[in-house]
């Protein structure tokens, strides 16, 4: 019995923290009969590709495990099935997002809260645990989306609808679920005041849906310097934060808040803003 030879896929990698990226052949694994293969076409860079190619956040994810390859905003064309994939077919658009696989056991997982199993796969530096997100050769860590070829479990291949660019779903795969699912969540709507805290690639994505879903929008940063970006991605109006006067005109008037800011500060200052709760 012939021993199963993999996918070729070219990849860029770096082989340390130095992130001195380069083109690596290297393989996926063999198609399996609930797997997806993508031809990569785009994908895009979040900063945690960063943090997890230069070994920044050992401590919480785990060490890097190099050759690392990174990638979790993926966009591309399914080119082949395995025999029991009804989810998607040849041809269609494929995204991956931030994970490959979870235990589909936990409470989390039947929830449909994959992202709370703890143990999810991550897209890249993701430990295996099962053979839905198996690696080849099957010792190493997961690879992620910049590559060629991605094969992936059809649980995690996330279909793209054909009149969408493929150029722009990539982020979409991070940063939009990022911050369509709270806006879901807390029932962001038509009638519902949103405040969008940091301007930054979650902030203005932010904007976008919140907006798309009917809601009033109010991006808030330190000063007014991203006046116009924030008005042209869709916001009503913008708030500075360091001007005191305007953050206690604006007490008690929104109905959600997503902060964005990816380091510590005063989060009580945003907290304020918030309409009272009922009950």
């Amino acid at each position: 019995m012939e021993e199963p030879t993999g996918i070729d896929t070219l990849v860029m990698a770096c082989a340390d923290s130095r992130c001195d990226f380069k083109p690596l052949r290297m393989k996926r694994r063999p198609l399996g009969p609930e797997d997806v293969q993508i031809e990569m076409k785009y994908c895009g860079i979040c900063h945690t590709d960063l943090h997890i190619a230069a070994d920044h956040v050992a401590g919480i994810l785990g060490k890097t495990e190099y050759p690392c390859v990174p990638g979790h905003e993926l966009a591309g064309i399914c080119v082949a099935i395995g025999e029991r994939v009804t989810k998607v077919k040849v041809g269609d658009q494929v995204g991956v997002g931030c994970m490959v696989d979870s235990c589909h056991n936990c409470n989390a997982c039947r929830d449909n809260r994959e992202q709370n199993c703890r143990k999810q796969t991550g897209t890249y530096n993701g430990k295996v645990y099962s053979k839905r997100a198996a690696t080849f050769p099957e010792e190493r860590r997961t690879l992620g989306g910049y590559c060629t070829t991605m094969v992936v479990d059809q649980a995690f291949a996330i279909l793209i609808p054909r009149e969408m660019p493929l150029q722009y779903a990539g982020p979409i795969m991070c940063a939009g679920i990022t911050m369509y699912d709270p806006l879901k969540l807390y029932g962001a709507g038509k009638n519902s005041r949103v405040g969008i805290v940091g301007l930054g690639g979650l902030g203005i994505m932010g904007i976008k849906l919140a907006k798309a879903l009917g809601c009033s929008v109010v991006a808030i940063s330190r000063t007014l310097a991203k006046k116009d970006l924030a008005i042209k991605a869709g916001a009503t109006d913008v708030l500075a934060s360091s001007d005191s006067s305007a953050m206690q005109a604006m007490a008690n008037s929104f109905d959600l808040i997503l902060n964005t800011i990816p380091v510590f500060h005063n989060y009580g200052a945003y907290q304020l803003l918030l309409k009272p709760k009922k009950g």
